[in-house]
């Protein structure tokens, strides 16, 4: 039952994203990329996680540049198989994989870092401030493996909050959300 008020959350939740993305994407972006540099000052992060974005997530690309510009260490997803991803250093060239994110060059390096903050992208959320995603588990299962947990934000360009618990406790939960109305705190986190 519970999956299946998850999967019809989901549609309704892609379907007002892609709307959103039509009328004022721009300014949402804007909006929330200002919101997570000023966080990232204040918290004083110097390692991030972050993703590479498809249409209807916040596009994060101006945020990765002044980053970079700025020394913080910037990694992202490359996707291992159909259901793993590891983490790489953020660097050019970025290809499209078979899935049509972008993604840099594969590391043969595994490399294993302890990072400060991760900025997650999420189609909606219930109470609990955990996420729906795409439903493949991908970040809930990478996050899963990790010893230490960091800061974890979720973007969102217009917020989709699903008033029934939907989520499972498996699923990846944030500190804080962020959409184009501002930030949610989730209360059990200090801030």
């Amino acid at each position: 039952m519970a999956n299946c008020l998850k999967n019809e959350f989901r549609t309704k939740c892609i379907k007002r994203l892609r709307t959103s993305v039509k009328l004022s994407k721009y300014r949402n972006d804007k909006f929330i990329n200002d919101k997570l540099k000023t966080m990232i000052k204040t918290r004083k992060i110097k390692t991030i996680f972050l993703y590479l974005p498809l249409k209807i997530e916040v596009d994060l690309r101006h945020l990765i540049n002044w980053l970079r510009q700025n020394n913080y260490k910037v990694y992202v997803p490359y996707v291992t198989s159909k259901t793993t991803f590891k983490e790489v250093l953020y660097r050019l060239p970025l290809n499209k994989n078979k899935f049509k994110i972008y993604e840099p060059n594969n590391s043969n390096k595994y490399i294993k870092t302890k990072f400060d903050m991760a900025i997650v992208p999420i189609i909606g959320f219930d109470d609990t401030f955990r996420r729906i995603g795409f439903g493949f588990g991908y970040y809930d299962r990478y996050f899963s493996n990790l010893k230490q947990k960091p800061f974890t934000v979720f973007t969102q360009i217009s917020t989709c909050k699903s008033s029934d618990i939907i989520t499972d406790d498996y699923d990846l939960q944030a500190n804080c959300i962020i959409t184009n109305k501002g930030i949610l705190w989730n209360k059990n986190y200090k801030t």
